[in-house]
C-alpha cells in the first residue's frame, strides 16, 4: 500500500495530456498552487480520486488525459511558472473564462497588463449576451404563445359546429383578425369608455337627481347606458364563454377574470337590493352594495383586450417583481431615514413635523417628487434635508425605471409580433401547417440556456469557493 501511494506522490508528477498535447511539470511547482485542480492531484490516493479530477488515467503509462482545448493550455503552463495569467487579444474571452475556471485558477491572477483589457472585454460580452438573450427570449416566448394558439384552435376539429365556433372565437378573442372583429373591438371600447363617463358624471352634482323623500337617486338616462352597458359586457362573457376551446381552463385567462370582475358588482348589488328590500333588518348590507358599485371602475381594465400597450404593461409587472420589490425597498430606507432627520432638526419649529409617523408622509411625498406641499420644513436644517431627501429620491427612483422600461420594451414587442402572427392565421380551409418560425434560432435558444446553466453551476463549484478563501 505504501508502494501505491508512493506513486501518486512524486517530485514529478507523470505525464499530462491535454488533447494531445503532453507535458511534465514538477510537484513543486504546481503545489504553489494547492487549489488548482493540477496541485489536487497531487494528493489523490487512489485510481478512483484521479477519475474525479480528469478524464481518463493510464496506469501503466502513469498519464492523465484531459478532454480540453490544447491551445489554451499553454496558458495555464506559464501560470504555474510565473504565478500570473497573460491573456492575448486574439483569444475568445468566454472560451478562455472557462478554461481558467475549469483548471481551478481565478481571474485574481491575470496580470495587471492584461486585467483591463479583459474584464472590459468580458463586460461588453455580457452585455451584448444580454441583448441577445432578451431578443431570443421575446422569440421563443412568442413562438410558445403562437403554438398555443395553435392548439386552441386545432381543438375546434373535434368538436360541434367546430369550423362556425373557432371563427366567432376568433373574432371575439383576437382584435384586428377579420372586419367584424375590428367592429365589435371598437364597440366594445365606446361601451367601456361610456360606462365610465355615466359614473364619473353622476357623482357630479350638477346631474344628481332627488326623489320624492328627498334622496339622492339616479338619472334614469345614466342608468339606461349602465342596463345597456352591462347587457354587452354579459353578452360578451357568455359568447366567449361557450365558443371557448377548453371550457374548463376558460378563467385561468386574466382577461377572462377582467370580464367576470366588470360585471359582478351589478349583479350583486341588485341581489342585495332584493334581500334589503325583502328584510328590512339587513339594511345595513345597502353599503355593501354602495361599495360594489364603486368596484364599477374595474372595468376600464377591460380596455387591455383591446391595448397591446396594456397587455405589455400587464406583462412588465407581472415579470418584474424583483425590481418593484426592489424600488419599494429603496423608498422605504429612504422613508425612514429622512424621516428621522426631520424629526431631529424640526420638532421644535414645525408642529406638522412634531412625529415621526407625521414625518414619514413628508418623506414619502417628496421622496417620489409629488411635492404637495401641505407639510414643509421651516427651519435652514429642514430644508437641507429635504433637498437631500428629493435628490436621494430622484436617483432612487430611475435605478429601477430604467431595468422596467427595458423589459416593457421587450414585452410590447414581442407582443406586437405575436399579433402579426396571429392576424396573418387562415383557418377557413382548416388547420393545414404551423406558420413558419425560425426552429434553428428556437432551438438554439434552449441549447444556450442550458450551457448557460452549467456554466453559473460551475463557477460556484467548491474549488473556486475555497480559492478566493486562501486568497482573501
Amino acid at each position: 500500500k505504501s508502494h501505491s501511494q508512493g506513486v501518486y506522490r512524486r517530485l514529478w508528477l507523470p505525464h499530462i495530456n491535454v488533447g494531445g498535447f503532453k507535458k511534465r511539470l514538477q510537484s513543486d511547482t504546481i503545489s504553489r498552487f494547492p487549489e488548482t485542480r493540477l496541485a489536487r492531484l497531487l494528493h489523490c490516493q487512489s485510481k478512483e480520486s484521479i477519475l474525479e479530477l480528469c478524464d481518463d488515467y493510464d496506469d501503466t503509462e502513469k498519464e492523465f488525459y484531459f478532454d480540453r482545448n490544447p491551445a489554451l493550455f499553454p496558458y495555464v503552463l506559464n501560470f504555474y511558472n510565473t504565478g500570473r495569467l497573460h491573456v492575448m487579444a486574439e483569444l475568445c474571452i468566454f472560451s478562455f473564462s472557462q478554461e481558467i475556471e475549469y483548471w481551478g485558477i481565478n481571474e485574481f491572477f491575470i496580470d495587471s497588463c492584461c486585467s483591463s483589457a479583459y474584464h472590459c472585454r468580458k463586460m461588453d460580452q455580457d452585455r451584448e449576451d444580454w441583448d441577445e438573450r432578451s431578443d431570443e427570449g421575446s422569440t421563443t416566448s412568442s413562438f410558445d404563445e403562437l403554438l398555443e394558439f395553435y392548439n386552441d384552435a386545432t381543438k375546434f376539429d373535434k368538436q360541434l359546429l367546430g369550423s362556425a365556433r373557432r371563427r366567432i372565437w376568433l373574432m371575439l378573442d383576437n382584435p384586428g383578425y377579420s372586419v367584424a372583429s375590428r367592429v365589435i373591438s371598437i364597440l366594445s371600447i365606446l361601451v367601456v369608455l361610456g360606462s365610465i363617463a355615466t359614473m364619473c358624471m353622476n357623482s357630479m352634482s350638477e346631474y344628481s337627481l332627488l326623489d320624492s323623500e328627498g334622496k339622492p337617486s339616479e338619472d334614469p338616462r345614466f342608468e339606461t347606458v349602465e342596463h345597456f352597458g352591462i347587457g354587452w359586457f354579459t353578452l360578451e362573457l357568455v359568447a366567449r364563454f361557450v365558443v371557448a376551446p377548453d371550457l374548463l381552463h376558460f378563467f385561468e385567462h386574466p382577461l377572462n377574470v377582467i370580464d367576470l370582475v366588470s360585471i359582478l358588482p351589478f349583479y350583486l348589488t341588485l341581489l342585495i337590493n332584493l334581500v334589503v328590500e325583502s328584510s328590512p333588518a339587513l339594511a345595513n348590507l345597502g353599503r355593501v352594495a354602495q361599495v360594489l358599485r364603486l368596484m364599477r371602475i374595474f372595468r376600464i381594465l377591460k380596455l387591455a383586450r383591446h391595448s397591446t400597450g396594456l397587455r405589455s404593461l400587464g406583462a412588465t409587472l407581472r415579470n418584474s417583481y424583483k425590481e418593484v420589490g426592489l424600488l419599494l425597498l429603496y423608498l422605504a430606507v429612504g422613508v425612514s431615514f429622512f424621516s428621522v432627520m426631520a424629526y431631529t432638526v424640526e420638532k421644535e419649529d414645525s408642529e406638522d413635523l412634531s412625529t415621526i409617523p407625521a414625518c414619514w408622509w413628508w418623506a414619502t411625498v417628496s421622496m417620489t417628487t409629488v411635492g404637495y406641499g401641505d407639510v414643509v420644513p421651516v427651519s435652514i436644517a429642514g430644508k437641507l434635508t429635504a433637498s437631500a431627501c428629493i435628490l436621494a429620491g430622484i436617483l432612487v427612483v430611475v435605478l429601477p425605471i430604467t431595468l422596467i422600461f427595458n423589459k416593457f420594451s421587450l414585452f410590447y414587442k414581442r407582443q406586437k409580433q405575436l399579433e402579426i402572427a396571429m392576424r396573418s392565421c387562415d383557418f377557413d380551409g382548416g388547420i393545414k401547417e404551423v406558420p413558419s418560425v425560425n426552429l434553428r434560432n428556437y432551438y438554439a435558444h434552449k441549447v444556450k440556456s442550458l450551457m448557460a446553466s452549467l456554466s453559473n453551476m460551475s463557477r460556484s463549484s467548491p474549488s473556486e469557493h475555497s480559492l478566493n478563501e486562501s486568497i482573501h
